[in-house]
């Protein structure tokens, strides 16, 4: 049997939300349901705050033209790798298909309605000496009203770092929540024939190696303002869990060097504190210990096998894994009252719990017929739902920083073990990046708004 990831082995859809649309929404009801012919007025701009992870929602198309130099030029190379990234980061977050460029390019004035788009990127940019700035707006082409316009400057070598921040303006102003586009992804991979911890991009480029101790290295996770990443290591021959600052690359400290296991930290939503599980009285407990590594409180006692720990959004409560009741399951502790509650019930093996941002669900790895596949349930109980589809195992779930999307780890017929991302809901399973060896416990960073 495996121990619950990793003492067990390798580690939304949600009801309507209040979508606001005001007159635009009139507009947007007419674009999800196109095979109809209805004659609606003209929306304003306004926000759409579109619920994305609802299923059946037809996807919205949209066109993002080369973007335009301060002389007007609409053809450089420059302005075609702002808009091929823009398209990239747009076309991540699910709900958006754009539109091939090869329909429109050539023409100064595309009829986008004909062409079948429902929203145009436009944009433009300019390079005076080491500075950069890039504007983008989001043009509703029912309407013909701009909804949002952007626009950000930095140097001239963070290009690529200006669009992601225009990509995730963009989101917003369909959701009404930030993108994602600037987000980051630490895993495991053993590359170099060791495991080591490494960072990349949610497209997989600009990956960079964090650790090189040369031994085993798993379970990285961020602190919750994205600064620091702990993980637990193997090469001073114990589970010790170090941590390490990420505007550097030289030097790490360690979080918790006691006698047997010191594994997986959670840290809290305030940064202060965090959950461990250490064993340096016997038993796998949990521990609340501040980020200097100190002990504040013990959390578990002699209850079975306790590791695991995600805190809630709100920092009151935690969910972990538990053997107490004979076999692993995913139980909720309130941090105040120290009352415990099992929340999963079916099957014989539920793990590595991750509890959502957006406070409704946890997201865990649950065994089945052979084979681990990625399940939600809400915090309140109730029925789960199977998220991840089709063969192979499916491992180690980290929640997207808007809570909208899940990666995982997954493993087909023998193959090597790759990163794959899906919608909340389950719809649109795919590879996240291809990446040289085998990838394992993949951990999304928080946001990045800046």
């Amino acid at each position: 049997m495996k121990l619950f990831r990793p003492l067990f082995g390798s580690n939304l859809r949600s009801n309507v939300s209040n979508v606001i649309f005001s007159l635009l929404a009139v507009h947007l009801l007419v674009s999800l349901l196109a095979n109809f012919f209805f004659v609606v007025p003209c929306a304003l701009a306004e926000r759409i705050n579109l619920d994305i992870a609802n299923s059946g929602i037809r996807k919205l198309v949209v066109a993002v033209p080369s973007f335009v130099d301060e002389e007007g030029d609409h053809n450089t190379a420059t302005g075609r790798d702002i808009a091929s990234l823009m398209k990239q980061g747009l076309q991540f977050h699910g709900f958006v298909k754009i539109l091939d460029a090869r329909r429109y390019e050539g023409e100064d004035n595309p009829d986008w309605h004909a062409l079948g788009a429902d929203y145009v990127v436009r944009g433009s940019y300019a390079l005076v000496g080491n500075r950069m700035s890039i504007t983008g707006s989001l043009l509703d082409i029912m309407s013909n009203n701009v909804l949002t316009e952007k626009n950000y400057t930095g140097k001239g070598r963070q290009q690529e770092k200006i669009t992601l921040r225009l990509v995730d303006a963009m989101v917003k102003a369909f959701t009404g929540e930030p993108g994602i586009a600037q987000s980051s992804i630490a895993f495991v991979s053993d590359k170099t024939g060791r495991k080591e911890i490494y960072i990349a991009d949610i497209f997989g480029r600009k990956v960079r190696q964090v650790t090189r101790h040369r031994h085993l290295c798993v379970s990285p996770r961020f602190t919750a303002d994205g600064s620091q990443l702990a993980y637990t290591s193997y090469h001073r021959g114990n589970q010790d869990l170090y941590i390490t600052r990420l505007n550097q690359n030289k030097t790490t400290r360690s979080l918790s060097r006691r006698r047997g296991m010191n594994l997986a930290p959670a840290f809290s939503p305030d940064n202060r504190t965090a959950v461990v599980t250490l064993s340096k009285d016997g038993n796998p407990d949990l521990y609340l210990i501040d980020m200097e590594g100190d002990i504040i409180k013990r959390l578990t006692r002699q209850s079975g096998i306790n590791v695991s720990p995600s805190f809630s959004p709100d920092g009151r409560s935690i969910c972990f894994v538990s053997d107490r009741s004979g076999s692993p399951q995913v139980y909720i502790m309130d941090l105040q009252t120290m009352e415990v509650r099992r929340l999963t019930f079916k099957g014989k093996e539920n793990v590595e719990p991750s509890w959502s941002p957006r406070g409704d669900k946890v997201v865990y790895t649950h065994l089945t017929q052979g084979h681990y596949h990625i399940y939600t349930l809400p915090v309140n109980g109730g029925q789960p739902t199977r998220i991840t589809s089709g063969s192979g195992s499916c491992e180690s779930p980290t929640w997207s920083p808007d809570g909208r999307q899940i990666a995982f780890s997954r493993k087909v017929n023998g193959k090597k073990m790759q990163i794959y991302v899906v919608q909340a809901n389950g719809e649109g399973m795919h590879r996240m990046f291809t990446f040289k060896g085998n990838q394992s416990y993949p951990r999304w960073s928080p946001p990045v708004y800046k």
